[in-house]
């Protein structure tokens, strides 16, 4: 069973939140925020995941292509 915890926004945002939710899937403002807030988690996760390259993911890089002549 899922827990949750009470994440509390302005009254006006919420009620912004209704009507955009009508005619949606979303059964409600929290489904709705639940949705979007895993959506920027997990753009945020990616984004950190794919910064750069590690010093030996370019050294590993290097040797395979001096392996296959290109260097």
């Amino acid at each position: 069973m899922a827990r949750h915890t009470t994440v509390s926004i302005p009254v006006e945002l919420g009620e912004k939140i209704k009507k955009r939710i009508e005619g949606t899937g979303f059964r409600s403002v929290s489904d709705y925020t639940t949705y979007v807030l895993r959506q920027i988690v997990s753009s945020a996760e990616m984004r950190e995941k794919s910064k750069g390259f590690k010093k030996e993911d370019h050294d590993e890089i290097k040797r395979r292509l001096k392996a296959l002549d290109y260097i």
